[in-house]
């Protein structure tokens, strides 16, 4: 038999005023601080000989550095050069980790999307460098220029995107004049900090020409902050290649921020263990560090680590694995130790994005956040480890990130939040649907997600039965048609328009080997 409960209005009319008068749920994603304290794996003792370890590594091992400028920058610094191989003692590395900058002010062409790169900060950039493309409509395909584009508009769509990459590699345009279609799209398209491939010094000052042309910015301009950033990854173990060394030197001396990466893949390229990855990871960041700061003093530097294991079997790197969230966390004990902000990264080796795509995502997600990462790279739409951009999974990776920029925002222990009132409103058993306490909140107490389905399944089947895949398809077919290019797009693209001309008659400029 029912229990009896005092009889209710049912709320219909309340609701109808508080709709009118209740503004719909704003959200703010853009300026992000971790909400939990790190974590750790290591002892402060281990963390410490981790570090002095790897400064072993550099001083008696040496980094073997196939660019001469470099090896010359070391040189006279007082590192023992012989040959190709560099060896650095660690007061010339620990004078460079001190003249480093802790926070670095990262520059937009909306200044709305300005950025703090330093310690507590929680920034999120899309898979990077893919050569190809998959989404439900048009299948699996090598990039192209179409698609790099979409992928801009994708990343300038959703706020919880702080940083711009390389999405996908536009193939189709020639390697000596794609950086100028590279510049063109994020100009044009986007308002947030960009993004520079370290491809020789002639591809790197063209792009700096074009951002400084077409955001009418002077020299001092330029320099107060950094507008691009690029990433550098070391060739594992102890070498670091031209492009990249020059990379460092071009981008510190322009006072522009480089993201030493090492690609520490453990059983590979890595010692097996996690604490002998990490130091090899430690030693080749530290290296670079102080190629920047030896080049100019104070450049803006991120410390960085991609980290994870091989799987025995086949050889093929692994991510969101057990030992990938250890590499995190210790990443970042690492990185507060020299006291530098960090890049750390998710990653899916899944070949589609299906649950073994989002688990490998999510559960890297959860090891930046607790390593309390400053840029996770590769938040959204990384798939097959690397080699191909997925719009759906884009998507439903967004959702991912702002679940997790949701938990940014400190809940309130207030009397009024705490509704003592409300509670006494219902009785046992009853419901609090048509409390005022939830009337006055109920339109914005809550995430509301993105591409996730919380109706019953009944309602579901009548929808389509769609898979989240599925719905994702809708959402980003939905956001490219409805794209519009941010304010100062059209004038941008129009200043940097002859340039591009000019220089593509001129031959471009090949990427330096």
């Amino acid at each position: 038999m029912p229990r009896e409960t005092k009889p209710r209005r049912s709320g219909g009319r309340r609701r109808a005023q508080s709709d009118a008068a209740k503004p719909v749920r704003a959200t703010d994603y853009v300026n992000l601080r971790h909400p939990f304290q790190p974590q750790t794996v290591f002892s402060d003792d281990e963390i410490i000989n981790i570090h002095n370890t790897a400064l072993r590594v550099v001083e008696e091992l040496g980094i073997k550095i196939l660019l001469p400028e470099a090896r010359e920058i070391f040189r006279e610094a007082g590192a023992r050069v012989v040959d190709e191989m560099v060896f650095v003692g660690r007061d010339i590395v620990t004078a460079a980790l001190q003249a480093a900058p802790a926070s670095i002010r990262l520059r937009a062409a909306d200044p709305k999307r300005e950025l703090r790169y330093e310690d507590g900060a929680m920034l999120f950039m899309a898979g990077a460098g893919c050569p190809n493309v998959t989404d439900l409509n048009r299948g699996r395909r090598p990039g192209d220029l179409e698609a790099y584009v979409e992928s801009l508009k994708l990343c300038q769509t959703y706020d919880v995107i702080h940083m711009l990459g390389p999405c996908i590699e536009p193939q189709d345009v020639p390697v000596q004049f794609r950086h100028y279609e590279m510049m063109r799209g994020q100009l044009t398209h986007c308002d947030k900090p960009m993004f520079v491939y370290s491809r020789g010094t002639e591809q790197v000052n063209d792009s700096f020409d074009m951002i400084r042309m077409a955001l009418n910015l002077s020299d001092d301009d330029f320099t107060n902050g950094v507008w691009a950033t690029t990433n550098i990854n070391s060739n594992s173990p102890r070498m670091l290649d031209v492009p990249m060394a020059q990379g460092l030197i071009d981008f510190a001396r322009a006072g522009q921020m480089s993201i030493i990466t090492p690609f520490c893949l453990a059983g590979a390229m890595a010692p097996i263990t996690v604490a002998g990855a990490l130091t090899l990871q430690h030693a080749e960041a530290l290296a670079g560090i102080t190629l920047t700061q030896l080049s100019r003093e104070g450049a803006p530097i991120s410390y960085g680590g991609f980290s994870s294991n091989v799987d025995m079997k086949s050889g093929s790197p692994a991510f969101g694995t057990p030992e990938h969230v250890k590499l995190q966390i210790g990443a970042g004990q690492l990185a507060r130790h020299i006291g530098l902000p960090w890049r750390s990264a998710t990653g899916a080796a899944s070949n589609t994005a299906d649950m073994q795509a989002g688990n490998e995502t999510n559960m890297a997600l959860w090891g930046g956040a607790m390593a309390n990462a400053t840029l996770n790279v590769h938040a959204a739409g990384w798939l097959e480890g690397g080699l191909s951009f997925g719009y759906e999974k884009f998507i439903n990776d967004v959702e991912a990130l702002q679940t997790m920029a949701e938990l940014c925002v400190k809940p309130v222990g207030n009397d009024a939040e705490i509704g003592f009132d409300a509670l006494a409103e219902v009785d046992p058993g009853g419901h609090f649907f048509a409390t005022q306490h939830t009337m006055d909140r109920y339109q914005s107490a809550f995430y509301a997600p993105l591409v996730s389905d919380l109706t019953n399944f009944g309602a579901w089947t009548d929808a389509g039965a769609k898979t989240s895949t599925q719905r994702a398809t809708d959402i980003w077919t939905k956001n490219l048609a409805e794209f519009k290019d941010p304010e100062h797009g059209a004038l941008a693209a129009s200043k940097i328009a002859a340039f591009i001309d000019t220089r593509k008659q001129q031959g471009g400029a090949f990427p330096q080997e």
